[in-house]
């Protein structure tokens, strides 16, 4: 009996210790999260949400993935930009509060035109002098808001969420504001990616040549490093460079649009350029059925206007309008990027020369 009265009491007195600790913890971390200046993430391996608003009711959710960033629970993000954000977050430093003289006017403009930070770590429920960390779990650590830059662009204004002070947060040797890297709008940070297949993954390529039909193909892979290759306007199987074939497939690896207009660029516009003949159309299916596609569309530039190489014209030479996705976003892409994939068929016939296009390289003396 006596035994297990005593068991009894050490469970307890255990049991006491337990809760003395997650209460001290707690108390001890609203101390140091309450601090009105405290807006860096020292461990930013720890961080598996942020989420963004702004006063134009724009919402950008970065989740951390196996895989992964991703936005909004729906696209891949742009793993640049976020790795930025995760720099920021590390490194900006409270540089001094605002002064008491504008305090009031910065809060006021912090109200109306700001964006609101959330972050989310991996903390442990009990830290024992960053010695024993147990009980993980996920916690909002951090909310802030975001201003415009200060009048000499040195700083940006901040304001802790519940706090009474704002500040001017920077960045050590960095010259500039960082209120773009806390933007809330999605297209900023959504991933530029337009095919991303492995040539191996890869079941057929098919390129419809609006212009030029004679020029249309489809290279299928029959396995064991043979291809088929076949002129869509007869039908007609033709032999084939297997080099131009696999250098063809492989680059499907990596191809990104330059920038999204999807949701930026006026609706009459975007309906005008689309409904204009194509000039190509490129299907890439992977050997599960999935389908990766592209529709460009020719770019008229305004008159004065030259391309990269200083050459006037009506039509840019250096970048298209596409359609991608099964058309759900229009973007803009460039030609030296996919120029090496819009090859039409009598290329890639055995036989065919390389053509190569060489500028004339004028040497200074």
């Amino acid at each position: 009996m006596k035994k297990n009265n005593r068991i009894t009491i050490i469970i307890a007195a255990l049991l006491v210790v337990i809760a003395g600790l997650l209460i001290w913890n707690n108390r001890y971390l609203s101390t140091i999260q309450g601090e009105s200046s405290d807006f860096q993430v020292w461990d930013t391996a720890s961080i598996t949400k942020v989420y963004l608003a702004d006063r134009q009711d724009r919402e950008s959710l970065l989740e951390r993935q196996e895989q992964g960033w991703t936005l909004n629970g729906i696209y891949k993000a742009h793993n640049k930009q976020v790795q930025y954000l995760l720099t920021t977050l590390y490194k900006i430093r409270v540089k001094m509060p605002v002064s008491v003289a504008s305090h009031d006017n910065i809060v006021k403009q912090l109200a109306m035109q700001s964006t609101k930070v959330e972050v989310y770590q991996m903390v442990p429920r009990i830290n024992l002098f960053d010695k024993v960390k147990l009980f993980y779990h996920e916690k909002r650590t951090k909310v802030f808001y975001v201003g415009d830059a200060t009048m000499d662009s040195s700083g940006t204004f901040m304001l802790k969420e519940g706090a009474d002070k704002a500040y001017i947060v920077y960045i050590p040797s960095f010259r500039g504001f960082i209120t773009t890297r806390f933007t809330a709008n999605p297209d900023d940070w959504r991933d530029h990616t337009v095919f991303h297949q492995n040539m191996a993954d890869i079941q057929s390529v098919e390129i419809d040549f609006n212009e030029d039909p004679q020029g249309s193909f489809r290279i299928e892979n029959m396995g064991k490093h043979q291809y088929k290759l076949t002129r869509l306007c007869d039908n007609q199987e033709l032999p084939y460079d297997t080099l131009k074939v696999v250098n063809l497939l492989s680059s499907f690896g990596d191809l990104r649009f330059e920038a999204l207009f999807t949701n930026t660029m006026e609706k009459e516009r975007m309906d005008s350029i689309t409904s204009s003949p194509f000039v190509h159309y490129v299907v890439v299916t992977d050997k599960d059925g999935n389908k990766q596609d592209m529709k460009t569309f020719r770019k008229v530039v305004l008159n004065g206007v030259t391309d990269m190489g200083g050459e006037y014209g009506d039509v840019d030479r250096d970048r298209m309008y596409a359609l991608i996705d099964g058309g759900k976003d229009f973007v803009l892409i460039q030609n030296y990027v996919f120029d090496k994939v819009l090859h039409d068929v009598r290329y890639f016939e055995a036989g065919h020369p390389i053509q190569y296009e060489m500028d004339y390289i004028e040497v200074l003396e």
